[in-house]
């Protein structure tokens, strides 16, 4: 009988030289992908962020000469105030961070869990592109506690190169510094898949049934990018609209009661449009008096959903004439949403488990 342990058993002792240097291998690893956060809401911890995320070439993708005067001149100086208070509006005081890092860490939290059920070798982490715990961060992390193959998990359900693809440059920037690479997957864009859209619905459904009111219209509002990027080949658009299909069919509306629009713009290039702040003071205006709001590119609520979206737009639907708005949570770590990153994650990893 062989009795020598297997090369997938970290735990076991493996054969090898006694001057051979110490090694770790045989797991795998599972690294949640999200935006970011800053670190705190005052100036100096808001501006790292700011200019980690605005120095970003897959963000800002303008003149980088034109750019860095425009960043450090006028950007900067001011705009870490502005953010930082809208920051210190959602941020979890008890932890001392923003609700995204709170969340972020309770997903890998549950699915490491459910994964470590279906098998010991799996380690799930999670890592912010911009802020802390950084991708490079996690990524040496996982490969030190012998995870010799990492799967990617990009929280973004529409892909974008401002997103996903600037999530996977780092991991890739990370890999080119270790002289024993991980192997590595990427779990693809997940704009249609059915147990996402399932469950995107069913959360609405469920905070729906919570309202003393029925919305005349249900408005989808997507995170911005410039139409630029668009033009240029990036599928963000289109994945947004097969997103707000899809919902619209599985919930059984109308076309007309249903509708999509792009909020978070940036500075004066033309984004996606039409525009999610516009579009709510329009609908007030024509007199629709009851509005929902639901976000379905992000995974976890953030400054874009629970200020943006639940205060700042809903100070102009009421402004301008409506009366009863809502917002319709993000999946967060909800069953649902749990359900859905375990899909994908036990999907991507057929072959190593």
């Amino acid at each position: 009988m062989n009795m020598q342990p297997s090369r997938h058993d970290v735990t076991a002792p493996a054969r090898l030289p006694v001057d051979h240097p110490s090694v770790k291998f045989g797991r795998i690893g599972v690294l949640l992908l999200n935006v970011g956060t800053p670190e705190g809401t005052g100036y100096w911890a808001m501006r790292r962020y700011l200019k980690e995320f605005l120095t970003d070439r897959r963000v800002i993708e303008v003149n980088r000469v034109y750019w860095w005067f425009v960043l450090n001149t006028m950007i900067l100086p001011r705009r870490p105030l502005d953010k930082g208070k809208a920051y210190a509006s959602i941020w979890n005081t008890a932890r001392d961070e923003s609700p995204l890092k709170t969340i972020s860490r309770s997903q890998a939290e549950k699915l490491g869990v459910d994964l470590g059920g279906l098998d010991h070798r799996v380690m799930v982490d999670w890592a912010m592109r911009y802020g802390h715990p950084s991708i490079p961060e996690r990524v040496a992390a996982l490969k030190d506690a012998g995870c010799d193959r990492i799967l990617l998990v990009p929280l973004y359900p529409q892909y974008s190169a401002a997103t996903t693809a600037s999530a996977c440059d780092k991991a890739f920037e990370a890999l080119m510094k270790m002289r024993w690479q991980p192997s590595i997957r990427v779990v693809p864009p997940y704009y249609d898949d059915a147990v996402y859209i399932d469950a995107v619905v069913e959360g609405m459904k469920a905070s729906l049934a919570k309202l003393s009111f029925e919305p005349e219209i249900i408005l989808i509002s997507f995170h911005g990018v410039p139409k630029s990027y668009l033009m240029k080949g990036d599928p963000y658009h289109c994945h947004c609209a097969k997103t707000k299909r899809l919902i619209r069919e599985a919930l059984g509306l109308e076309t007309e009661r249903v509708m999509f629009s792009f909020q978070s713009r940036f500075g004066n290039e033309e984004w996606l449009q039409p525009y999610t702040d516009e579009t709510v003071k329009a609908l007030a205006k024509r007199g629709v008096k009851r509005l929902a709001v639901v976000a379905p590119s992000f995974a976890i609520d953030c400054l874009e959903t629970l200020e943006e979206l639940d205060v700042e737009n809903r100070e102009i639907f009421l402004h301008n004439g409506g009366e009863q708005f809502a917002y319709l949570p993000s999946l967060n770590d909800s069953e649902g949403g749990i359900r859905v990153i375990r899909h994908l994650v036990e999907r991507e990893l057929q072959g190593w488990l």
